[in-house]
């Protein structure tokens, strides 16, 4: 093989190469889409508050609620016929008149002074009344008992005029905290049976409590094909194994004797020492006062 040969193989030029020549000029690149330009956060903000300030001039203004006005469903509910959500209700029905004429709007606005109508009877909205008696033996929360036992309506006749009623019932026998208002909505939602509030009864029976009842009490039990749970039993300190404390939620003591009689106990006393935080402290047996406004806000954030 000659020179000019190996020449060729090692380093000489390829005709044929693929390769382009890079004097000649390339064709320009495709430009990329691009999206809308984003608004910066500052400029954005300022267009929205633009736009609410010339949604508030194109609209009417709001009524102010004078001091001696209130929503026309409040004053429904104060004057004890229902609560503010029941007469909603009756309200978009059209069965509520205010000064001769029907009233369908929601959040309408009365005053004392106007002439109420609900479903054919004249309303008188009263202020919200919460007082608490110690209740004694011998008076009953029923009416339908005759005259032998006394009404517990008798003992707070001189609280109020507002007409007011017991939260739950007791019977004679049963002594102990007992709550009366006016306030339906107060009276609905410590009667619902999911309510969240705890009373505490003290409890004598005519014996002493097995333990094994004790531990079967407080593992809950089915009275009536009812679920009760309750929440603590315990035995009385310095007092006899029959002297038993029980804490749980309902306010019907019906249900409370029915869970010792359920274990064959004859119960001789109910006291309910507390009532969704409200004790006896200073309230001799028959005794009442009303509640503290803090009080009154405790009971309605539970």
């Amino acid at each position: 093989m000659n020179n000019k040969e190996g020449n060729n193989k090692r380093g000489g030029s390829r005709p044929n190469s693929s390769r382009s020549n890079s004097s000649k000029p390339k064709p320009p690149m495709a430009k990329r889409a691009q999206g809308p330009k984003k608004e910066k956060p500052e400029v954005k903000a300022a267009k929205e508050a633009a736009e609410q300030k010339i949604k508030k001039q194109n609209q009417a203004p709001k009524r102010q609620k004078a001091s001696d006005e209130l929503r026309l469903n409040k004053y429904i509910s104060n004057s004890g016929v229902c609560s503010r959500r029941d007469a909603d209700i009756y309200i978009q029905s059209g069965n509520v008149k205010v000064n001769g004429n029907v009233v369908t709007e929601m959040g309408y606005l009365v005053k004392i002074s106007d002439v109420v109508n609900f479903d054919g009877v004249t309303l008188t909205p009263e202020k919200k009344e919460y007082i608490l008696l110690n209740k004694p033996k011998n008076f009953t929360t029923a009416f339908d008992e005759g005259q032998e036992y006394r009404n517990v309506l008798e003992l707070v006749r001189g609280a109020t005029n507002a007409k007011i009623g017991a939260i739950g019932r007791m019977d004679k026998n049963t002594t102990g905290l007992l709550l009366f208002t006016n306030d339906t909505d107060m009276i609905r939602k410590f009667t619902l049976p999911n309510q969240k509030s705890s009373k505490i009864y003290q409890v004598s029976l005519d014996k002493n409590l097995k333990f094994e009842d004790f531990d079967k009490i407080t593992k809950g039990l089915v009275i009536d094909g009812h679920r009760v749970s309750v929440e603590e039993v315990s035995y009385i300190e310095n007092e006899a194994k029959s002297e038993v404390g029980l804490k749980l939620r309902t306010s019907n003591v019906k249900v409370v004797r029915a869970i010792f009689e359920s274990f064959d106990y004859n119960v001789l006393r109910i006291d309910r020492v507390s009532f969704a935080g409200l004790t006896k402290k200073n309230l001799p047996r028959g005794n009442w006062r009303f509640l503290t406004d803090q009080e009154v806000i405790n009971l309605k954030n539970i």
